[in-house]
């Protein structure tokens, strides 16, 4: 591994953050991907004694229809969930029930995401699997031979799982990550997470969780829009309807004073609305995917749950890669949490990249690149051994994402 340490990290004076919420369509695409690799690899795992390989993070969600009124609302035509990627479909001579684990991981996420949909009637599941290899499979009597090419999507037994016999990186890419979160970022992770959160919707069933925050931050001046729905059948009239987005607004600058007590807060909710027509972020489940939007895994939130658009980053699609070896999950949740270590050890904020090389062990990046904002770099053997201390507990991570504890957008 490489090192290169370097300074010029500085906190900026501006910031302009995204968060799209728990029930935004591309926050839902990345949510069924992860689902559904999840619910893949603890089939395999109980069944096989390992995961086989697997990718679902190229996953869509083509958006219904529905009919809204005050007081009313329903769905007329589904969703359409395209798990779009690659999945091995046997393992030896028997069969694995790849549509069902699909389908049945797929609506039980959304079913759970939004409680007011019937996934059961209004989701309908297409699966666009393949087992084709990734370039490397050359015809010949390297075939027969274990852990071909040609077998990576159609073991025979364990021995055909060339991971099994040494972690390698399946790409060449890089994952990114930093620390501390700037106070944009706070907000706008604070203000949706406390407005998706039970306790709230509970409280106040009548908003939906396809929010989505934006936060400019201009010195201490910060500017806050958020686009929050409201559930049609619960919701009688445009009064009412009125009444509650000026409540949301209060709830909103309530969470900002406490997140940012020493910032001036400017909030403005549902900016589109237009009350005379009526035109209103008014919807059956509380989400857009019911009306026609679309959602794509990768296109939302990175693995800290933020778009910081002024941060460095990875455009990597984390949800749905294989937990296993896929470096575009595995290097931007470990940089995130080498960046969070060494800020704590040196109180500085710090920015780390981690860059792959395919083939290489998985547990020894090709380049680690660390930014920090004192004067002098961090030195070398500080990183590598922080590094080193992530990476060797890959195993204690690849637990947590299969037990579900990771977010991943």
């Amino acid at each position: 591994m490489d090192i290169i340490t370097t300074t010029g990290l500085s906190s900026a004076p501006v910031e302009l953050v995204e968060r799209k919420g728990a029930g935004h369509p591309d926050t839902l695409a990345d949510g069924v991907a992860e689902a559904v690799s999840r619910a893949y690899s603890h089939y395999c795992r109980d069944r096989f004694g390992a995961i086989l390989h697997h990718n679902t993070d190229k996953t869509a969600l083509l958006g219904g229809s529905s009919t809204v009124r005050f007081g009313h609302g329903e769905m007329t035509a589904p969703i359409i969930v395209m798990v779009n990627g690659r999945m091995s479909y046997r393992f030896g001579d028997e069969r694995i029930p790849v549509e069902d684990i699909v389908t049945r991981a797929a609506r039980e996420y959304l079913a759970d995401a939004l409680p007011l949909l019937d996934a059961g009637m209004w989701v309908d599941v297409r699966t666009r699997l393949t087992q084709a290899s990734s370039p490397g499979a050359v015809d010949g009597k390297a075939a027969e031979a274990d852990a071909a090419r040609q077998r990576w999507f159609a073991p025979r037994s364990l021995d055909d799982l060339a991971e099994r016999r040494r972690m390698f990186a399946n790409d060449t890419s890089a994952g990114v990550g930093y620390a501390p979160l700037g106070i944009a970022e706070d907000l706008a992770l604070g203000v949706e997470n406390h407005l998706s959160g039970e306790a709230f919707q509970k409280e106040h069933p009548y908003y939906g969780t396809d929010i989505k925050i934006m936060v400019v931050r201009n010195g201490r001046q910060v500017h806050l829009t958020a686009c929050v729905p409201q559930i049609a059948r619960r919701t009688p009239d445009l009064d009412t309807y009125v009444a509650r987005r000026a409540q949301v607004r209060r709830f909103i600058e309530e969470q900002a004073a406490r997140i940012a007590p020493d910032f001036r807060v400017t909030v403005a909710v549902n900016t589109r609305d237009d009350d005379k027509r009526p035109e209103l972020y008014l919807t059956a489940t509380g989400s857009s995917i019911e009306s026609g939007d679309e959602g794509v895994v990768g296109r939302g939130n990175r693995a800290n749950g933020l778009i910081s658009m002024l941060r460095p980053w990875s455009a990597e699609g984390v949800s749905g890669k294989n937990p296993v070896y896929h470096v575009g999950k595995l290097y931007n949740l470990a940089a995130a949490e080498v960046a969070k270590r060494l800020h704590a050890s040196c109180g500085q904020p710090v920015a780390v990249a981690l860059v792959s090389q395919s083939g290489r062990d998985l547990h020894d990046p090709w380049q680690a690149i660390v930014q920090s904002a004192g004067r002098e770099p961090l030195p070398n053997a500080v990183v590598r051994e922080t590094v080193t201390e992530v990476m060797e507990g890959l195993d204690g991570l690849r637990e947590d994402l299969l037990a579900g504890k990771v977010a991943t957008a």
